[in-house]
């Protein structure tokens, strides 16, 4: 008799009369709304807009939503159409199945795409939403509790996650749940690169391969605990091998990339254009003469502000001159 465990939920939907509402879509959603929220309130500590952070991530989301379920197909192409299997499941994202992989690659061509019309240098939008990424993966692994997946090996500890369905060849019992794990390790990563933002400055990309890295390490030893099918090389699983190649190439971006490009970004979005062609944004004041909120924006002038006191002498002479004529 197990006196503790981690229940698991007895159904992943309910229904509002004939509207699913799926544990796993509001995980991802809660997340994306924890990233932006966070990134937006980093983007604008950096000295960019509010707003900014949003509005690239229309573009990233559905990225990073295609790219994840792209590369869970393409390494788990057996469970969609292999003989017996219906290939209309891989269109079932609600089902579960996102490769974080993919939804980092293609989500950041989504950002760029983003970034680039918005004329703002695509590191630092990446290191402003860093922190948030990680945050969001922590949230969205619950959806994996949800849909009873992603369970390591059998264990009798208190912290135990029962599972009691049997669909899919899955064998009820006591597992590790390495969802939960992963989810600690993302909250852990999350506050790594708010700390090491604030107290090293870190620019150019380096906060986001920082997240990266260190997501990998702990997704090295959590993936080496899960029991679910997976292609297997030289005695590995694939996102095994995948978070050491990836791993290596953040850490060589950071060492490059410090060299390179010491310091952080002085200014991360340009500032919107006001006034009209030909006027000053910020003119300088003349001798004497206060920049006040109503100066007026011209060099010169004749209707108002001291341009226009020190041209009427001038008419006046210019008048004179004419009536001696």
């Amino acid at each position: 008799m197990e006196l503790a465990y981690i229940p698991s939920p007895s159904r992943g939907v309910l229904y509002l009369g004939p509207i699913p509402l799926r544990g796993y879509a509001f995980c991802i959603i809660i997340g994306v709304f924890v990233a932006v929220w966070l990134g937006n309130r980093r983007w604008i500590a950096r000295g960019g807009q509010a707003g900014t952070v949003a509005d690239i991530a229309v573009w990233a989301v559905p990225f990073g939503l295609v790219g994840g379920r792209l590369y869970h197909v393409i390494t788990d192409y057996e469970l969609y159409f292999s003989e017996g299997r219906d290939w209309v499941d891989a269109f079932k994202v609600w089902e579960g199945g996102l490769g974080i992989w993919g939804a980092i690659a293609l989500g950041a061509l989504g950002a760029w795409i983003g970034a680039r019309r918005r004329g703002i240098p695509m590191p630092a939008y990446a290191d402003a939403v860093a922190p948030g990424i990680a945050f969001a993966q922590a949230i969205g692994r619950w959806g994996n509790w949800f849909n009873q997946e992603l369970y390591g090996r059998q264990t009798h500890l208190p912290w135990a996650l029962h599972i009691t369905s049997s669909d899919g060849g899955r064998v009820p019992g006591y597992y590790h749940p390495t969802f939960l794990y992963e989810s600690l390790w993302c909250v852990g990563v999350g506050l790594l690169v708010l700390w090491a933002d604030r107290r090293f400055k870190l620019g150019h990309g380096r906060a986001f391969a920082l997240y990266v890295a260190a997501y990998c390490v702990g997704r090295g030893w959590i993936e080496y605990m899960r029991v679910d099918d997976a292609h297997h090389i030289l005695g590995l699983r694939l996102n095994d091998w995948t978070a050491m190649v990836v791993l290596l190439l953040a850490v060589a971006y950071i060492v490059v990339s410090s060299r390179k490009r010491p310091g952080r970004e002085a200014v991360v979005e340009p500032a919107p254009a006001t006034g009209t062609p030909g006027e000053q944004e910020h003119p300088e004041p003349r001798d004497g003469e206060d920049a006040g909120p109503d100066a007026p924006t011209g060099r010169t002038g004749k209707t108002g502000g001291a341009s226009g006191a020190e041209g009427a002498p001038e008419d006046e002479a210019e008048s004179a001159e004419a009536g001696k004529s």
